[in-house]
């Protein structure tokens, strides 16, 4: 609890103009979004979860590893290199490094699978998860399972290939982290996350879709 608490005490005063970043931190309380994603409808199970081998579509977003143009290395967990091309395109992992759908205390969580690959305890959690949006968004939240006090890279990604920013997260916990785009820009079209938690971590919900401005 202290761990969050620190989290939240940081990210609360983040405006989206004064972060210094071209994506910031915020509250995810701050972010009024209409979309979202729990994976709560999605095929899963106990223990190692649904193996998804394929790239996974859910409504308003698609999942998979990386994005063609980007290079897949590291262990124990996965590293994601190298500049995407455009337009976006995803690429699953290789069998049993991709993805898995998990029951977990009454919720279903997405993992991203590494290098030691399915079933394997030691790989659920530990692979790369990449997000690529049917719309550019500007704001967006992730709600992060089963982290231990490591740290996560989240870098984003508009629609050519063209990095936006790349953010390290930490420390890790049971909580949500909201991040919007500076200056009011909606060019996020894709997201790629990584982490060296020592647990590794999953999806919980993943919540986009800024409201439309009617003024």
């Amino acid at each position: 609890m202290r761990q969050l608490a620190a989290f939240l005490a940081l990210a609360l005063p983040l405006p989206a103009l004064a972060c210094g970043q071209m994506v910031c931190v915020v509250s995810p309380e701050t972010l009024n979004l209409t979309e979202i994603i729990t994976f709560d409808d999605t095929k899963s199970s106990f223990g190692p979860g649904h193996r998804v081998d394929e790239v996974l579509s859910e409504p308003g977003a698609r999942f998979g590893e990386r994005f063609v143009g980007q290079v897949l290395d590291g262990a124990p967990h996965d590293a994601v290199s190298g500049e995407a091309i455009g337009p976006l395109t995803l690429l699953a992992g290789a069998p049993g490094q991709n993805l898995s759908v998990v029951t977990f205390w009454g919720v279903s969580v997405l993992n991203g699978y590494g290098p030691a690959g399915y079933p394997r305890r030691e790989a659920q959690g530990e692979g790369a998860i990449a997000v690529l949006f049917d719309r550019d968004q500007s704001a967006l939240s992730l709600h992060i399972r089963g982290g231990e006090a490591g740290a996560a890279r989240v870098r984003f990604l508009r629609r050519d290939g063209a990095m936006i920013a790349d953010l390290s997260v930490s420390p890790l916990g049971e909580h949500s982290i909201g991040f919007l785009r500076a200056q009011a820009g909606a060019d996020i079209a894709g997201l790629v996350i990584t982490n060296t938690d020592p647990q590794g971590i999953a999806l919980d919900t993943i919540q986009f879709g800024k409201p439309p401005d009617l003024s």
